[in-house]
């Protein structure tokens, strides 16, 4: 939906809380799902999706029969898209995940291949530009009517898994593909008047997870190697250069993932603004803390799942420590160092409206009025609800079902916007 007029803004949430990797399945979420939504938060409004294609789905969507059904889909249930969550591959349900979920990455061909499609379907499937009318927050209903959409972003794994990324040329391959892509989008530009716009998502245990990474990242490897390249690839000036990797690259700012770093969500924010950084997107996200008790503990394991990698941030004598799945942090309990009510962050994505179960809460604590505030002064576009692991939460977090979840998400985040 439309949050704001001018400058524009729209909130969505993530379909890949849906399991299904081929095309028909994200079809059927869309209807069986994504329009019952819309009827619960915003009956007779336009309604935005983020919409989630796996490989296979996109290699399925990619003519132009497929787009003329995904169109005439959206239009059916007063939708439009105007995000993709890029970032998994392949299989993101129902079957072990974990670290496979960076694969390809962004050293390869495949990476760049896949987002490239995904940009073309992208603008293919953004709602025709000109004005429109965004949703005021206090009306219950109003004539549908689908607002212009001037850009659409595409969130992508932060570069790599950490691990995985020993050499300088590791990074030169990244560079490389992330520069060519960007040249892609700019001439997709030209050709079709829309502008798309790619999000490294920092995540914990990867490439990229804090904002200082991605700010050096930024300063230190893309621009001064993807200016270079992009000057002999295409022929184009150093100030032209710059603009196109500036517009086209920028940072999918998971607030769950930052939250786990113990970052000031804020003061991130604006120091991504501060280096030219875009954030293409906000996903709105909570993480798991709470303090280390065998109370603690024993509430944990209920969210160990075989699915996810649940990467666990602690602060041990006052460092920051790094646990690569929930099962490793709860086997070292016992390390040395630990101490009764040092704080644990989980990278577990719970209901933004969940509060407390026992010893456990959230970080949505920290998505208050003044961060989204501070968003929209920055001219933030694209806000996406991502709770994708409902499906393994435990069984009384999933009590509501997972439309009227989304949905009660949906109510949490509307009560702490901006009013216009």
């Amino acid at each position: 939906m439309q949050i704001r007029k001018e400058p524009s803004a729209h909130l969505t949430y993530c379909l890949n809380v849906h399991p299904g990797e081929e095309l028909a399945d994200q079809m059927a979420a869309i209807q069986d799902h994504a329009a019952v939504i819309r009827d619960l938060v915003a009956p007779g409004h336009g309604f935005g999706l983020g919409l989630r294609i796996a490989n296979e789905a996109s290699l399925e969507l990619d003519s132009s029969v497929s787009l003329l059904a995904m169109n005439k889909l959206l239009a059916k249930h007063h939708l439009y898209a105007f995000t993709i969550n890029g970032f998994p591959y392949g299989a993101f349900h129902g079957t072990k995940v974990k670290e496979a979920v960076y694969q390809p990455d962004w050293r390869t061909a495949a990476r760049r291949e896949y987002t490239c499609r995904l940009a073309r379907q992208l603008a293919s499937l953004l709602p025709p530009t000109g004005k429109g009318p965004c949703i005021e927050l206090h009306e219950k209903h109003r004539k549908s009517v689908i607002p212009a959409v001037p850009s659409g972003s595409i969130s992508t794994v932060p570069g790599s898994y950490k691990a995985w990324i020993q050499t300088e040329e590791d990074v030169a391959l990244m560079v490389n593909q992330l520069t060519d892509t960007a040249a892609f989008l700019a001439k997709l530009l030209v050709e079709t008047g829309r502008e798309i716009h790619l999000g490294l998502e920092p995540e914990p245990d990867c490439y990229l997870e804090t904002t200082a990474e991605v700010i050096a990242f930024f300063n230190e490897q893309l621009l001064p190697r993807g200016i270079e390249r992009l000057k002999r690839t295409t022929g184009c000036t150093t100030a032209v250069a710059e603009e196109i990797l500036r517009r086209h690259i920028g940072v999918c700012f998971d607030t769950c993932h930052l939250a786990l770093q113990f970052e000031d969500l804020g003061a991130s924010l604006r120091l991504l603004s501060a280096n030219g950084i875009r954030i293409s997107k906000i996903q709105i996200s909570a993480a798991i803390r709470t303090s280390w008790t065998p109370e603690a503990v024993e509430s944990l394991r209920r969210f160990c799942d075989p699915v996810y990698l649940h990467q666990v941030k602690t602060r041990v004598a006052g460092r920051p420590v790094s646990r690569g799945d929930l099962a490793d942090a709860l086997a070292a309990t016992t390390c040395a160092g630990q101490k009764a009510g040092e704080e644990w962050r989980v990278h577990f994505h719970v209901p933004l409206y969940f509060v407390q179960d026992g010893p456990l809460a959230s970080t949505a604590d920290q998505l208050t009025p003044e961060f989204f505030k501070t968003a929209l002064e920055l001219d933030v576009e694209h806000f996406e609800i991502e709770t994708y692991t409902f499906n393994v939460l435990p069984e009384a977090l999933r009590s509501l079902g997972v439309d009227h979840s989304v949905a009660e998400e949906y109510r949490w985040v509307l009560a702490r916007l901006p009013r216009a």
